[in-house]
Parts: C-alpha cells; structure tokens; sequence
C-alpha cells in the first residue's frame, strides 16, 4: 500500500516532542520493525545517530555508499564504529562499474561536472540501495543551513519515509553526546574538515565559516543529489546518463 502524506503528518504529530534517541527506537520498535534502513556516510557526526541506532537494534540495516573517492580516513573510520557499535548489517554500495566506464572512464568528472559525477556515484548507488525500502533514517541536520534550515523530522520523499531524527539538533549537543558516551571522532576532525564528503570535493573549514562550507568550495553547490528528489530546486544538473547502463 503506498504511503500517504497522512501517514507522515501523523507520525509528526505524534513525535513533536519526542528526543532523537525515542524517535529512533519508535520506528525500530513500534512504527516499522524490521523494514527501517538508516544510510550514514559515516562523516565526522555520523557516530552520534549510528550509536543510537545501535542501542536499540545492532543489525539495523546500515547503508554506506562507497562512492571510490573517500577518503582513506573515513573508511577507517567506518571499520572502527563497525566494532565499537557492533553494528552487524553494515551495507557497503558502491557505484557500478559500467556506469563509471561510461561516465568518468579517467576518475576525474568531479573537475568537470560535480554534478554528474555525484550522480554517477552517490546518487544511482542510493537508489539502488534503497530501491525494496520504505522508511530510511538520514543524519541531515538543520543548523547545516541551506535546504536543511526547516527539515521536519518526518518528509515524504518519492514515495518514502524519510526520518530525520537529529532534525533540531544543534552543534553542541552532538558535542555533548560525544563526550557522555566516549565516542571516537573522525581522524579528520582535528584537521579542520567539519564535514568530510569525497576526498577531491572536501576542504578543511576556517574559524567562523559554516559547517559544510568545505564541501565544493568554490561552487554554487550545496548538495550531493541523495536529499534531492528529482525537480527539486538545486538538483538542476543531478540527472541520469541519456543511455542508461543497465
């Protein structure tokens, strides 16, 4: 049965005041036990809603899309929350190797066109990961800025649920959250990247500048495609290839 604008209102309604950590464990539990996918890239605030997630259910579906240009910290990174958490249903996706020899045969479309190369590699790997779930959490925040200043903590996004359980969180209480429970940073962190994506895209962050201001330093670019349905204002260029590779 498709799900309903009214189903997402309700579920908005009944989690108004609700705290991350029993939002989380509502739809894990109550809401959608054993259909719920929580996709992380792994980044430098990833721990906070992966460990949530883990309290309640280790082998929640965890969805990383390995995009072939990250960095080598954050793979790391990936391998030591694994362990920590005990997370046991880590889905590593990558992008598919005919689309990337059709599209960026030399691995450098990022210097050419983001856009497309974003696409090519984080976007059509989400949708095929993502491709048999209904409800999916993501760790998008709204003091980023930009399309993320007024994110609800429920969206009905093509044809999905989509939870954004850190929605009204802001920065120091992910500090916070770090602290209480030990939790490691990513090694890129005390090197100034605030918010780590792919390795050629990503900039360390100056004093006073905006979290994902290192993210496409340099272009009118804010997002990478995954939270932007298509003919969403800003995903103009994130389309797929004319001949699509099957």
């Amino acid at each position: 049965m498709p799900i309903s604008q009214g189903q997402v209102d309700a579920l908005n309604a009944k989690y108004k005041n609700a705290a991350p950590q029993a939002v989380i464990k509502g739809i894990l539990t109550e809401d959608f036990p054993g259909q719920v996918s929580l996709v992380s890239s792994f980044g430098t605030e990833s721990a906070v809603l992966l460990h949530m997630a883990a309290e309640v259910d280790k082998a929640i579906d965890v969805v990383f899309i390995n995009t072939g240009k990250l960095f080598g910290e954050t793979i790391r990174y990936k391998n030591k929350l694994e362990e920590r958490l005990g997370l046991s249903n880590v889905r590593a996706v990558m992008p598919k190797p005919a689309l990337l020899d059709q599209n960026d045969p030399k691995g450098v479309l990022w210097s050419q066109n983001a856009d497309r190369c974003c696409y090519t590699r984080k976007v059509e790997p989400m949708q095929r990961a993502l491709k048999n779930v209904n409800v999916w959490i993501s760790g998008r925040k709204g003091f980023h800025g930009g399309e993320r200043s007024s994110l609800p903590l429920f969206e009905l996004v093509e044809g999905r649920i989509k939870v954004n359980p850190l929605a009204n969180w802001a920065k120091p209480d992910l500090d916070q959250y770090f602290e209480q429970y030990a939790l490691p940073q990513h090694p890129l962190v005390e090197d100034g990247y605030l918010s780590v994506g792919c390795m050629p895209c990503t900039t360390p962050v100056a004093d006073g500048e905006d979290v994902r201001a290192g993210r496409w330093r340099g272009a009118d670019k804010t997002e990478c495609g995954i939270h932007m349905p298509a003919g969403q204002p800003g995903r103009r260029s994130i389309l797929p290839p004319r001949r699509q590779v099957a």
